[in-house]
């Protein structure tokens, strides 16, 4: 598959006065909705390989955050996770969604976590019935960031190593968090890079990469409030993942009442891609089990 060919599933809609593109598809109107997540550095097309396991079941909606993907890379603006909830709520709300179910994975769990406040205080809109959170560095005092995370969200170098990003360092850093390097498709994941330099990237990525620095600034808004849950939260985590490790899904399960927790072996940090049938299948699984 080409960038042209993941472009023509969707559409772009202008969202707060930006571009964005999302992908929806609808099998019944009152069949449940599940809103997909991406995380970094990648883009829907992330989830290429599980769509086919839910089409026949549920409603999709899948779209790039701002600043990925085929969505806007605007040069001048802050990329903060708040304003990435405030840009997935906006799309959701003009596509008259209702009864959802959130999945999110790595970036997307902080934005999905953003949205749970919300909903805890008061936010009811969308009728959100569930959250599905997937290997996200969500409570980064746990988090095992590699050194080009590190040094991406550095206020002063991570433009300098923004700008030295090629394809063959890319590649290097995403098989590393490979579990089963049997299953990493490099193919994939170049063109996971050309979606993420497709319209400039290199002269936001800095700005993008520095999300962490949020988890670590509204941790008290963000981690706390698991203990307050009063609606089906799920735990979806590839265990032999480096970066998210298993205990940020185990001290949250721990934390958030009645929550549910499913576990993926020998996986690593992109369980949607290395192990696409057994991920999909868990989160159908949770949604059949609380609809």
């Amino acid at each position: 598959m080409q960038i042209e060919e993941w472009r023509a599933k969707g559409k772009n809609i202008k969202i707060n006065h930006f571009n964005v593109f999302y992908i929806q598809h609808i099998v019944d109107e009152q069949a449940p909705t599940i809103c997909i997540m991406h995380g970094y550095p990648s883009c829907s097309y992330d989830f290429v390989h599980v769509l086919p396991f839910f089409e026949n079941k549920f409603n999709i909606v899948l779209h790039d955050h701002l600043g990925f993907g085929l969505s806007e890379k605007p040069k001048n603006y802050a990329y903060s996770l708040m304003e990435q909830a405030d840009i997935a709520l906006a799309l959701w709300n003009h596509l008259e969604l209702k009864n959802i179910h959130i999945v999110a994975h790595d970036y997307s769990t902080t934005v999905a976590n953003e949205i749970m406040v919300r909903k805890l205080q008061g936010y009811n809109q969308l009728k959100i019935q569930s959250f599905t959170f997937c290997n996200g560095s969500m409570n980064i005092q746990l988090a095992k960031l590699r050194i080009i995370q590190k040094l991406l969200k550095h206020e002063i170098v991570g433009k300098y190593i923004a700008a030295m990003m090629n394809k063959s360092m890319y590649v290097k850093n995403m098989r590393a968090i490979w579990f089963d390097k049997n299953k990493f498709k490099q193919q994939e994941i170049e063109l996971l890079y050309d979606f993420l330099m497709h319209d400039s990237c290199t002269e936001v990525l800095h700005r993008v990469s520095t999300y962490n620095n949020e988890r670590k600034k509204f941790w008290n808004r963000w981690i706390p409030i698991f203990k307050e849950v009063d609606f089906p939260v799920h735990f979806l985590w590839a265990q032999q993942d480096p970066i998210a490790v298993k205990a940020i899904a185990e001290t949250l399960h721990d934390a958030t009442p009645n929550s549910t927790y499913t576990k993926i072996d020998e996986c690593g940090h992109y369980p949607m891609l290395e192990k696409p049938e057994i991920w999909a299948n868990a989160v159908i699984d949770f949604i059949k089990s609380i609809t």
